[in-house]
């Protein structure tokens, strides 16, 4: 009988889940592999324990936010909210499997075929750079189709993404393919050009 779970999430259902009971991953499981990116699923609003604690294990976690205008009664404030709630990444070897997945609040390491899969280091780095400009940002609807184009100004200069017109807006969209999720930062068009120049 398998040890692999699903979930339902009122935002996607990710194609295959690693359950924590699931130690059963021998083709990564060495002490001398790189270190990579990999998506953890939490429980609900458990995003920020489970990095603290990650970070008390000495594991690099990393859970973008975005500053969102709340209004409070007689006034308004800036919160920060999860850019992909019920995620938080994790940096680390598959050897520490064990360490990361018996952390509470984790529900279970997103990857394929019974085994964690990876995240391409480019697409975490550009969550990274978009949550350090400041910018407004947002999650967006899950997009791979578009006009591609490469920053080449600005505080986004480097980045690669879809660039769209959101409310006489433009905005660059940047994925997390793994979860079929994206997020859009606000830009200056002029700022980018064609991704095959």
């Amino acid at each position: 009988m398998s040890n692999t779970h699903s979930i339902r999430s009122t935002i996607h259902q990710p194609p295959i889940t690693i359950s924590p009971s699931n130690n059963h991953y021998s083709p990564f499981t060495n002490h001398h592999s790189a270190l990579r990116w990999y998506a953890l699923y939490t429980r609900p609003r458990h995003e920020k324990a489970v990095a603290e604690q990650l970070e008390r294990r000495q594991i690099e976690a990393f859970r973008p936010l975005r500053e969102v205008l709340s209004r409070w009664k007689d006034r308004r404030k800036l919160v920060q909210l999860p850019l992909f709630p019920g995620y938080v990444f994790v940096h680390s070897d598959l050897w520490r499997k064990r360490d990361i997945v018996s952390v509470p609040g984790v529900v279970f390491m997103v990857g394929f075929d019974g085994a964690p899969a990876p995240i391409p280091d480019e697409q975490i780095e550009a969550v990274r750079q978009v949550c350090l400009t400041k910018l407004p940002c947002d999650p967006y609807p899950y997009l791979t189709v578009g006009r591609w184009v490469r920053v080449v100004r600005g505080p986004l200069s480097g980045l690669a993404g879809i660039l769209i017109k959101k409310k006489s807006k433009h905005r660059l969209v940047v994925s997390i393919d793994i979860l079929k999720q994206s997020v859009s930062v606000e830009m200056d068009a002029d700022s980018a050009v064609p991704l095959d120049w």
